[in-house]
């Protein structure tokens, strides 16, 4: 018998989601919200009815009845940090994504509406791989300043989809692969993948690694020191350096690898450059990896939108296949990746973990 699902994945400024059939996508839809209409909101719990709202009747637009569905899915949201897994949604969970105990962001939005309408027709509600997943050994966390831990904050979605879609379709179990995963899009975040779990990698979001499209990556930090208290920034400002201005956006004024591309083609050499330096670094993360799993690496996998560059994609092969087969899965599929989380739940393949 075939399950049909509800996948929502709430962003800043849309909602999307997907009805499947199994693994079969019925239909899609980005609904787009007005800044106007957001601003409304104190808050982006205060959202909540706004979204819900929007999304059965754009379910009721397509003749869809919301009765039908087995589960609803929704984006995972800024959690304590969790391992892995499929979550049911229960009620400290809700708590969490409402209080936003790891900061404010519209995918905590995610799991409250999915249990909202789960809970409206008697099913199951979840949420799958969050980017607050932590699975660092102990090694991992520690920095040079006690204070300042390292922490995983990354494409654990997308990261762990491609590496359990590789596994099967080399007819083995993810937990008994040694990979390294490298996700390329506005932020980049490259992990080792030891027995089912990311023992480490780089935080994709405010921390160290590569640059990326939109992010700073690891700068000098005696530099970033002097320029915190040069008296020219603010805390915000600072920030907004690092996350959303950084990356390719100081270095070129685009966070889009085809428009870097295409100014390359044009001739521009500091397009080239910044090209070229993106992808040393994103090869040197690989390589630190590569240490993590003593050399033993069974696949290399690259995904993500920039993955979608063959010219990015080859010169990566060029510098890191020498380690390792490289697998490119272009893209990121997140409503697939939430649609087959709550799948391996309801199949036996694996039990609904518990939050906490």
């Amino acid at each position: 018998m075939s399950i049909k699902s509800l996948i929502i994945n709430p962003g800043s400024t849309s909602t999307k989601i997907g009805i499947f059939e199994d693994e079969t996508l019925l239909f899609d839809e980005t609904l787009r919200h007005s800044t106007e209409e957001i601003a409304q909101f104190g808050s982006i719990i205060e959202q909540k009815d706004f979204r819900k709202n929007i999304i059965l009747d754009f379910l009721k637009s397509k003749d869809f009845d919301v009765a039908t569905l087995d589960v609803c899915v929704g984006r995972g949201g800024m959690l304590k940090p969790i391992p892995g897994g499929t979550y049911a949604v229960n009620d400290a969970l809700v708590k969490d994504l409402e209080i936003g105990v790891s900061g404010q962001h519209a995918s905590n939005l995610g799991g409250i509406l999915a249990k909202e309408i789960a809970d409206s027709i008697g099913k199951p509600s979840f949420i799958v791989d969050p980017v607050v997943v932590d699975e660092l050994a102990d090694v991992a966390r520690i920095s040079g300043v006690p204070e300042l831990p390292r922490i995983s904050i990354f494409h654990a979605l997308n990261q762990k989809a491609v590496a359990k879609r590789y596994a099967a379709e080399c007819g083995k179990k993810y937990e008994d692969l040694n990979l390294i995963v490298i996700h390329m899009g506005g932020g980049v975040s490259v992990g080792a993948h030891i027995g089912g779990k990311v023992v480490d990698v780089f935080n994709a979001l405010d921390g160290d690694g590569a640059f990326s499209p939109e992010r700073a990556g690891g700068a000098p930090s005696g530099a970033l020191i002097k320029l915190c208290f040069s008296g020219k920034y603010t805390e915000k400002e600072v920030y907004k350096k690092f996350v959303g201005n950084g990356g390719l956006n100081a270095l070129v004024g685009t966070n889009d690898m085809r428009e870097v591309e295409k100014l390359v083609d044009e001739g521009d050499e500091k397009a080239k450059v910044a090209r070229d330096a993106f992808i040393y670094q994103v090869s040197k993360d690989i390589g630190a990896m590569a240490t993590v799993l003593k050399g033993k690496i069974d696949q290399i996998i690259m995904t993500g939108g920039i993955a979608y560059d063959k010219v990015v994609t080859d010169a990566l092969k060029e510098n890191v296949g020498w380690m390792a087969p490289v697998t490119v899965y272009p893209g990121e599929d997140e409503l697939l990746a939430l649609a087959q989380g709550a799948l391996r739940v309801l199949n036996g393949e694996e039990a609904a973990k518990e939050y906490k």
